[in-house]
């Protein structure tokens, strides 16, 4: 197979990434300096910065309930580091940030290509947040989260927001900006308290205890799957139609939901 593939394979990133390791001198095959388009096989040795790899037989997909406090990162020398807290035998890598003062779902694989996927904002994946701050929710402000926040140098993406408390909501991003919830709520003047991830696509949260994680059932991933095609396959058709985006991109449908009558697209 094509060497960058090999390298996804292992889990070590997606394929574009692997042809940049390999442009940068990183990786060797058979002790010989790797060069793009070069091929590999199961006899190969390949190594990337000096340490021998190998593509997983055991392909996962891990649903993890990311505590306050631990930092998505594989750096070994950040104490609390997602990698070394969760400790999987297999080598994994996570797809989709959640920064450290957040918790919720994050999801883990060895698989390169499945994380570069996931995470390419033009496929509109919806990602969908529970949401507390420091004062009461107005239906003043979930309009304003709702149609779009200057942050960043851009305007966000218009989304959906709903009230799920006094000083609570929900929202469904299909972006992810840097700290985007924790910025758009400062435009108006609160502060979060506490942000919880409970979905990624069909993905929940549900009720996995804090700190714990699971591998994705067979359903799960068939959905995920579907859901990935037809995300490419709208973005595809986005630009024949001069970049405007297709309507209902990358929305996951809740199948027992659709029974013939008309869909209820909240949320799920």
């Amino acid at each position: 197979m094509r060497l960058n593939k090999y390298i996804s394979e292992a889990g070590i990133c997606s394929r574009r990434e692997a042809d940049k390791l390999i442009e940068a001198g990183r990786v060797t095959v058979d002790g010989k300096q790797a060069v793009p388009g070069m091929q590999a096989d199961e006899n190969s040795v390949v190594c990337v910065d000096r340490k021998r790899i190998q593509p997983q037989e055991k392909k996962v997909v891990l649903l993890f309930h990311k505590p306050k406090g631990i930092e998505c990162t594989a750096d070994p020398r950040v104490k609390n580091n997602v990698i070394s807290y969760i400790h999987y035998p297999v080598r994994v890598s996570y797809a989709g940030r959640l920064d450290k003062d957040s918790q919720g779902l994050l999801l883990l694989t060895n698989q390169g290509d499945l994380i570069n996927r996931i995470m390419k904002a033009g496929n509109f994946h919806e990602k969908e947040y529970l949401v507390q701050v420091d004062k009461e929710v107005t239906e003043d402000f979930l309009k304003k989260m709702a149609q779009g926040v200057p942050i960043l140098g851009t305007v966000t993406r218009k989304c959906r927001v709903e009230k799920a408390g006094r000083d609570q909501f929900r929202i469904v991003l299909t972006q992810g900006l840097n700290r985007q919830i924790r910025r758009m709520c400062s435009c108006f003047g609160y502060e979060v308290v506490s942000l919880t991830r409970t979905r990624i696509l069909n993905l929940r949260l549900g009720d996995l205890p804090k700190g714990s994680f699971r591998e994705a059932t067979k359903e799960e991933l068939e959905e995920l799957e579907r859901l990935l095609q037809e995300g490419e396959k709208n973005r595809k058709e986005e630009s024949f139609a001069g970049g405007k985006p297709v309507k209902n991109a990358g929305k996951y449908r809740n199948p027992q939901k659709e029974n013939g009558k008309r869909k209820q697209r909240r949320f799920l």
